[in-house]
């Protein structure tokens, strides 16, 4: 015998939406509360004292930390180290910046109808996989240059009838590093921007094709449009990784023991000496001061970048 089901009237339906909604309701703060507790206890609380301290003369332990106003802040910008520090990072980001992405992008124009470009795509990646530490490890034995004992670079070039160069020296280090942070990362955002162009219908490039398109018109019109979203992120997330630079340049411009020469610091290098005192006490109000002003640059980077890159959404 068939059943015969009574359509739910208006009312009915908003009255089941209703309760369906509120159970909904019910079930957001048990599932967001702990998130949130862990968010505020490792991120805001952490930031908001970092804030208050840089205002204060605190050597980290015994003695109560003592308001100074901005006298940190003052006496950073005037310092020689902090500059070098702050050139540097900017350096970094920017020039990092446009050579990985100049050579994320021409690799993924290739390796787009190249065969065997998964494996390539595998190769490039694992650089990425090498921690920072062993990573400039292996790039001191490349640069070294020691009489009698040259690294792999001086000897291609004394190879080929060139003197050898002092790469590591505080003068040079910054373009050693940059070229470094370029080699070891193009990886990585090659696979993020594979990936967004293994999700662009084929038939574009066909039709591009058909139509006498060069590889530049077809990256120009078609591969940098259809991942535009994709790319801002990529963006976003090389400015906050390029800013916390730090173990890189310490091993590899460092002794080993202790931070590198002025001329080769970043922002995070700073930190560290500020924290750990290289001039004999500690200076925790002068290290969160310069912990702010990392906090202020890669949020007022990002926020640009944003802006700049926001753009319609393509739809395909």
């Amino acid at each position: 015998m068939a059943t015969v089901t009574t359509p739910m009237t208006p009312s009915a339906r908003a009255v089941k939406a209703g309760a369906h909604l509120r159970r909904k309701k019910r079930l957001f703060w048990p599932f967001a509360a702990p998130a949130l507790v862990l968010y505020l206890a490792f991120l805001v609380l952490p930031t908001i004292a970092t804030v208050v301290l840089s205002f204060t003369s605190w050597a980290g332990a015994g003695d109560t930390p003592e308001p100074n106003g901005v006298t940190n802040y003052t006496q950073m910008w005037a310092s020689d180290s902090f500059q070098y520090a702050f050139r540097n990072t900017l350096i970094y980001v920017f020039l990092g910046g446009i050579g990985t992405f100049a050579l994320a992008f021409l690799f993924t124009m290739v390796l787009r109808d190249m065969k065997g470009g998964k494996i390539v795509r595998a190769i490039l990646f694992f650089p990425n996989i090498v921690a920072p530490v062993a990573l400039g490890m292996f790039l001191g034995f490349v640069f070294k240059y020691q009489p009698g004992k040259q690294g792999l670079a001086n000897y291609v070039l004394e190879s080929l009838g060139a003197d050898a160069a002092k790469f590591l020296a505080p003068s040079n280090v910054t373009g050693v590093v940059t070229a470094s942070l370029i080699w070891a990362s193009s990886g990585f955002y090659i696979t993020i921007l594979m990936a967004a162009v293994d999700r662009i219908p084929p038939y574009l490039y066909e039709d591009a094709e058909l139509g006498g398109a060069s590889p530049w018109q077809k990256f120009k019109n078609i591969t940098l449009p259809m991942t535009w979203d994709v790319v801002g992120v990529a963006g976003v997330l090389w400015t906050i990784n390029a800013l916390k630079i730090f173990e890189l340049v310490f091993v590899l411009a460092g002794p080993g023991t202790y931070a590198p020469p002025n001329e080769a610091w970043t922002l995070g290098i700073y930190v560290f000496d500020r924290t750990f005192g290289s001039n004999g006490t500690p200076d925790f109000g002068a290290a969160c001061a310069c912990a702010v002003a990392m906090i202020t640059l890669v949020s007022v980077l990002v926020v640009l970048l944003r802006r700049l890159m926001r753009r319609d959404a393509i739809q395909f």
